[in-house]
């Protein structure tokens, strides 16, 4: 069998419906209609987003990072309409001010704390709670430029933090987190499509990022299958991508690292493991798998390789 035949396989008989929406949707001429339905059960009354949206939280209270989770399906399945609920949801738990400090929204919720989880969404206390960096917050306030009324005062929240966060990463020169420039190149996209140059100086960022990106991809490929590392795919999915330039050899190279290790079973192995609730790993294990699936096929696909 194929590649992408194996995939499917693992995708039919143990997916998420959510992540079969999508596979349906990326690979079989799905419908958003689908994706978006099955999305609209994991978001709350308050218009955020919980339920283990994102695997490594079981917490089924709206919370920043799972809120962020949602926004990234939308962007990938290229959902942009501004009235629909979904949406309109995300961008009401925004303006609530919830787990919100008027700079950054929480990475870390205490109500994480009473369900199952990952030892890095564990709040040891307020401080392990407040957020000195951009993730989410900055995919967050990009999304609020994107699809919040440009006469409200959501959108004026949204484009401060927006030119707050340029700031510091303009100014920083520490190399960031491959989480957090992730975040800042979905901000750099949104920023782009809605065309605010008069508030961020876009080519300033773009080149900030290509410089961030290129020191973060572990060059090494050695250490690929041993260790929690940074490869091409954290960034982009396909040669047309403006990080491409520079990296060609290394992106190749993941196309075929990502075909020579592919499971019998047509998964992937996941490079992290839960400390503790070991039944539940179990089954957010198998979660994340067919989210990789995805996300490998994608990059293949991107790359002429299906």
């Amino acid at each position: 069998m194929s590649v992408m035949e194996k995939a499917r396989e693992f995708i039919y008989r143990n997916a998420r419906p959510l992540e079969l929406a999508q596979w349906q949707y990326h690979f079989e001429n799905g419908s958003k209609e689908n994706v978006l339905s099955v999305l609209s059960f994991y978001q709350n009354k308050d218009g955020g987003f919980g339920h283990a949206l994102e695997a490594d939280s079981w917490n089924p209270n709206s919370s920043p990072v799972q809120t962020w989770a949602a926004t990234e399906i939308l962007k990938k399945i290229n959902f942009s309409d501004s009235n629909h609920k979904i949406i309109k949801g995300i961008l009401d738990y925004l303006q609530s001010g919830r787990d919100f400090d008027g700079h950054f929204w929480y990475n870390i919720v205490k109500s994480n704390n009473d369900f199952p989880h990952a030892q890095w969404w564990y709040a040891k206390d307020d401080n392990n709670i407040t957020c000195t960096n951009y993730n989410p917050t900055v995919c967050l306030a990009s999304f609020i430029i994107r699809f919040a009324d440009k006469n409200s005062r959501l959108f004026q929240l949204g484009c401060r933090i927006a030119k707050e966060a340029a700031a510091q990463l303009l100014s920083d020169e520490r190399k960031n987190d491959m989480h957090t420039i992730s975040c800042y190149i979905r901000f750099l996209q949104y920023c782009t499509e809605t065309k605010i140059n008069e508030i961020i100086d876009l080519q300033a960022l773009e080149n900030k990022l290509r410089e961030q990106v290129n020191n973060l991809l572990t060059r090494n490929t050695t250490e690929w299958k041993t260790s929690y590392i940074c490869k091409p795919s954290q960034f982009f999915n396909s040669s047309n991508s403006i990080f491409y330039i520079n990296n060609e050899d290394i992106a190749e190279y993941e196309c075929e690292y990502i075909v020579k290790t592919q499971l019998e079973d047509g998964s992937w192995d996941i490079p992290w493991k839960w400390k503790d609730f070991p039944r539940e790993w179990a089954v957010s294990k198998n979660w994340w798998k067919s989210g990789l699936i995805i996300a490998n096929m994608l990059y293949l696909q991107g790359f002429g390789k299906l």
